[in-house]
């Protein structure tokens, strides 16, 4: 498949899975599984294609179950799911990537979650590069997330390795 059918299939998987599965008819489990019979019949493609998107998607957003016979995204559903994450002990900074558009809300109230379940963090710095900059010129913002954790916030860490967190104030914020 070329690259530019993988992103599209991508995109219509993200809507199915993480906000939007009854426009396709579709009903996730209350852990965010759908069996994978039931999406190939509502996307239209094959086992072989879903297959490529999962191993080649550059952000492994989805990943199947042991048997191989459910899907799911791995976060940032905007639909009710419990995925079933425990709370993790962070690094001691994390990274998130923004525009500068959106500094001036983000110093007033932190980092929300928006339509999500979860803040989405990244580990390294230039991850949040590459995510900051999907929306124009990346900003930077450095999260002191030990001190988050050791003031009683909880973190999370998807299995495809975003970091998670409900809310980040203001006051962890550099960058």
């Amino acid at each position: 498949m070329e690259e530019q059918q993988l992103i599209r299939l991508s995109k219509r998987m993200s809507k199915a899975l993480r906000h939007d599965p009854a426009r396709l008819g579709l009903t996730l489990d209350p852990a965010g599984w759908v069996p994978v019979a039931d999406l190939l019949r509502a996307l239209g493609v094959t086992r072989a294609d879903l297959d490529e998107v999962v191993e080649n998607n550059n952000k492994k957003r989805f990943a199947f179950d042991a048997s191989g016979s459910r899907i799911r995204a791995s976060q940032g559903h905007s639909v009710p799911v419990d995925l079933g994450l425990v709370p993790v002990p962070p690094p001691v900074v994390l990274y998130h990537g923004t525009v500068a558009a959106a500094l001036e809300s983000i110093k007033a109230e932190g980092l929300r979650p928006m339509n999500r379940h979860h803040v989405h963090l990244s580990a390294t710095r230039d991850t949040a590069v590459a995510v900051g900059a999907r929306r124009g010129k990346p900003v930077i913002l450095v999260i002191q997330a030990a001190r988050m954790a050791a003031e009683g916030h909880e973190f999370y860490i998807s299995a495809n390795g975003v970091w998670l967190t409900d809310h980040v104030p203001p006051g962890y914020l550099t960058g």
